[in-house]
């Protein structure tokens, strides 16, 4: 009896870029797919490290290392960061002969430099605010010229802190001095850009050089508060679904904004296999690009994967090898709605070390870990955002409800959580 079915036959080896709440969506995505790879994460965090097992690695020449000596068959970047740190992750996988998913170097400047993204928009016409480049406070100054709201945008990367939308002259100076002054994030130039209105809209792609096929519209809830108030956060929940908008909105965007961007990557000859965000913004004029991420939101992946059925592990090998399959993912055309806990003192500064308790008691949702730790046999917090909770059902107002009810039952100390997410905005 030979056990050469097909099962038994290869299984593949995937590694996870990545340690937050987004990378605990993705492998658990991966872990669940019918081709039952196996998983690995770098560096992961314990909770991912429950679901995955770990590589010996600290860096990325390491990393690269361990995935040529365990054959590793797939990489997948969940963090922005490996892919523009040194010679930038996926081109050194390409190098090694590993198929990744997600960007050359090149290509993730899109993410990394607003001044690139922004250049890259208008050369190929892709609706934007329009934006002046400048040096420092002085020529920033001129730029605004006393026109206000405006949109200050730190041309690196800078974990989602690098944008100011300041609505008077006094916020303007606070963080141009910050920027400009201070070089609370290095040395960089500064983009004064306008001011546009209108509701966001997050849509996700699976790009695979001049193709793509469009995962579930997201909408993100930055601000801490309920009621969209006090500061910026990285997103404090989310919600996901085919019915954020109707589809003759949808084939606005597709038309104006993904397939010029698709030409766009292949006439400037960026290389692009992986997860593509853009951020964008619904005004009265039609949708227009606030900005590029080249990987999955957080937290909107933990909102969208729940929605996803299929095969992502295939899909994700195909799409890094140059095949677009769409036939592998299924789309639920439910509501999801993800709710974050985060700990207190953020977004300003994160308290560590709260004992989690409730956990267990989570029945209707899913719950994704962005910054906790094990110790002993507690859950800590290890991070400003601690926790996703996400439930999805038919009805929009049913799958926040269940989101809410679920994260309720959720405690640790100074746990801060928006009680309007999914709620809002409607």
């Amino acid at each position: 009896m030979s056990d050469v079915s097909p099962q038994h036959h290869h299984v593949m080896k995937i590694v996870v870029v990545g340690k937050g709440g987004r990378e605990h969506a993705l492998v658990r995505a991966l872990v669940e797919s019918a081709s039952q790879p196996q998983v690995f994460s770098f560096p992961g965090s314990d909770a991912i490290l429950e679901l995955a097992q770990p590589v010996d690695a600290h860096d990325l020449d390491s990393l690269i290392e361990w995935m040529t000596a365990n054959e590793i068959n797939l990489c997948v970047a969940g963090e922005e960061s490996y892919l523009v740190t040194g010679d930038g992750l996926a081109n050194r996988c390409e190098m090694a002969g590993i198929p990744c998913w997600g960007p050359h170097k090149q290509s993730a400047q899109l993410e990394a430099s607003k001044e690139f993204a922004k250049l890259f928009l208008e050369r190929h016409g892709i609706p934007t605010g329009r934006a002046v480049v400048v040096d420092d406070a002085d020529q920033a100054r001129l730029a605004i010229a006393g026109k206000y709201p405006t949109v200050l945008k730190f041309d690196g990367l800078a974990a989602g802190k690098g944008v100011a939308v300041c609505s008077n002259e006094i916020e303007a100076e606070h963080f141009l001095h910050e920027v400009l002054v201070q070089r609370r994030f290095g040395a960089g130039r500064l983009l004064v850009e306008e001011c546009l209105t209108g509701p966001e809209l997050s849509i996700f792609a699976a790009v695979v050089d001049d193709q793509a096929l469009v995962f579930t519209p997201a909408r993100d809830y930055k601000r801490a508060y309920d009621g969209d108030l006090g500061p910026n956060t990285g997103g404090m929940g989310a919600v996901a679904s085919r019915q954020l908008i109707d589809e003759a909105m949808m084939e606005q965007i597709q038309t104006t904004i993904i397939n010029p961007t698709l030409q766009g990557l292949k006439k400037d000859v960026l290389p692009y296999r992986g997860f593509l965000y853009f951020g964008l913004m619904l005004t009265p004029a039609g949708p227009k690009v606030i900005e590029y991420n080249c990987r999955f939101g957080d937290p909107e992946c933990q909102a969208v994967m729940p929605l996803v059925a299929g095969d992502l592990a295939e899909f994700c090998l195909a799409g890094a090898k140059g095949k677009l399959r769409k036939d592998l993912l299924d789309f639920s055309n439910d509501w999801s709605v993800c709710v974050i806990l985060a700990s207190a003192g953020y977004p300003e500064s994160s308290r560590n070390g709260d004992e989690i308790s409730g956990l267990d008691s989570v029945t209707g949702a899913r719950v994704y870990h962005a910054g906790t730790k094990h110790v002993g046999d507690a859950w800590v917090t290890q991070g400003g955002r601690v926790l996703a909770v996400v439930a999805s059902a038919k009805e929009r107002v049913l799958a926040a409800e269940l989101a809410h009810t679920e994260a309720s039952k959720i405690q640790f100390a100074g746990s801060q959580r928006r009680s309007d997410i999914g709620l809002r905005s409607f």
